[in-house]
């Protein structure tokens, strides 16, 4: 018998145990063809628990695409931002099926969280022109907004 989300291709629960015997919470990213969203979410047995989380909807100040790589790289700033106030110091990335190695705007969301201060097992290159837009010119609005999330803190 396979499961309906397996079946569904939504869930590899190989890995989800996997994940979920680090006993760590996972940051889970899922990126859509319009936004990112990252939350900290930890395992419970009644179904998984959110502790916190970020969209690029909630971006202050951003007016640009929400889906580009700049938007991501925020979105998991302020995510990690948001993880840090709630004493979260480190967490396991969980980004379903899509592979990071394939994955800019994914490599540069995780790259957001780390930079924020929580600590993730992931090693990563990502390209700081593009993570700070100056491939397509809003590098001032990136400044903006990013210093709008430091200031929050």
């Amino acid at each position: 018998m396979v499961l309906k989300r397996r079946r569904e291709g939504r869930t590899d629960y190989r890995r989800r145990m996997k994940l979920l015997a680090s006993e760590r919470p996972r940051c889970v990213i899922r990126l859509t063809s319009r936004h990112a969203v990252v939350q900290f979410v930890e395992y419970r047995a009644l179904g998984d628990h959110i502790l916190t989380g970020a969209t690029s909807k909630e971006l202050p100040g951003w007016t640009r695409n929400a889906a580009s790589v700049p938007a991501a790289y925020l979105t998991g700033y302020l995510a990690g931002k948001k993880a840090k106030a709630l004493g979260i110091d480190e967490a396991i990335v969980d980004a379903g099926f899509v592979d990071p190695r394939g994955n800019e705007r994914l490599r540069c969301c995780i790259k957001g969280v780390i930079d924020s201060g929580v600590e993730m097992p992931f090693s990563l290159e990502c390209d700081e022109d593009r993570i700070r837009g100056k491939h397509i010119g809003i590098e001032d609005l990136f400044n903006d907004v990013l210093g709008s999330i430091q200031g929050g803190e």
